[in-house]
């Protein structure tokens, strides 16, 4: 899926249960997040955002509450527009 598909889903909030997990971190990548990885976790970090994404698979989709906090991240720093 494109990022910018990825990107519409997030944020409209109507398929937080229905995100794969690799178009979650492929995005951040894409949005200029830096990821390290700790075990099953993947951390996620971007200079000027002051919070830091930790994701972990849940099969291959994403867990709910996790894109909640990405989209909360997205909304509040205003990413994804033609800026980034």
């Amino acid at each position: 899926m494109t990022t910018e598909k990825v990107l519409r889903r997030v944020l409209s909030g109507a398929a937080d249960a229905n995100i794969r997990f690799d178009d979650l971190c492929h995005l951040l990548s894409n949005l200029g997040f830096a990821m390290k990885v700790r075990g099953s976790h993947q951390i996620f970090r971007k200079a000027g955002v002051e919070e830091k994404i930790n994701l972990q698979r849940e099969g291959s989709d994403a867990k709910p509450y996790q894109v909640r906090q990405v989209r909360a991240v997205i909304l509040k720093y205003r990413l994804g527009g033609e800026e980034s």
